[in-house]
């Protein structure tokens, strides 16, 4: 809870994943993917619960293990590769208030964001929770710039996709925000709907390139690896 306001964190973890089979319990340093994501929602100073939406039995029973509540499973026709994230948040809500439970803020952790940390989830709350805004998206500078980046037509020439000389030091880019993937907030009001973009949130929290790592390929999870192994080192 934060100044009076009740938090619900989502941690989505649908069984079928096409490019790393069962990717949401892969391992990933002697751990399940999935702890990652429950131990900083779990250590987080706001948070009042803690769920995992999947519609894996194997999924939830390691998501009870890690110490998350799975008080339902997600049906199929809101699971496939065609699903959207916000429908597994509406659902996850309207579930919820069914057992009479009610939160001001929802959070949608995405389960592939492992190296996202408690402090990162604390310091996004209390950045929304103090502004004006109804919803907060996590966001990382890019590496690659768009400035130098092209189209081709078909007549294989190059478009650029920024009305910007591509000439200019890359010291002298304007800095360019990518949506992470690792925290979505949504103030769970009368606007909150199948319609919401999750991540078109008003209000940005920036994390730091090294935090930002999302797993969707095996080249994602030695990037973690590498990271992981040297957040132990520092103790950070």
């Amino acid at each position: 809870m934060y100044k009076q306001k009740r938090i619900l964190a989502i941690i989505p973890a649908r069984g079928g994943s096409k490019g790393i089979p069962k990717k949401n319990i892969i391992d990933l340093l002697g751990k399940p993917l999935l702890y990652y994501s429950v131990k900083s929602a779990k250590e987080s100073k706001y948070i009042d619960k803690v769920i995992i939406s999947t519609d894996d039995e194997e999924i939830a029973e390691v998501g009870k293990q890690l110490g998350a509540d799975v008080p339902f499973l997600r049906p199929e026709e809101i699971s496939g590769d065609k699903a959207k994230s916000i429908d597994a948040f509406i659902h996850a809500i309207k579930e919820l208030e069914k057992l009479e439970e009610k939160y001001d803020y929802i959070l949608l952790l995405q389960n592939t964001s492992p190296l996202r940390q408690s402090w990162h989830i604390d310091e996004a709350i209390e950045k929304l929770i103090e502004s004006n805004e109804r919803s907060l998206v996590s966001v990382s500078e890019v590496t690659e710039h768009p400035c130098i980046m092209r189209t081709l037509n078909e007549k294989n020439e190059t478009n650029n996709l920024m009305n910007m000389s591509g000439d200019m030091r890359r010291q002298d880019f304007p800095p360019i925000y990518l949506v992470n993937g690792a925290i979505y907030i949504q103030k769970n009001d009368e606007y909150l709907n199948l319609d919401t973009n999750l991540n078109g949130g008003k209000l940005a929290y920036v994390m730091a390139r090294e935090y930002s790592v999302d797993i969707d390929e095996y080249l994602d999870l030695d990037i973690a690896t590498h990271y992981l192994k040297k957040m132990k080192d520092e103790r950070i």
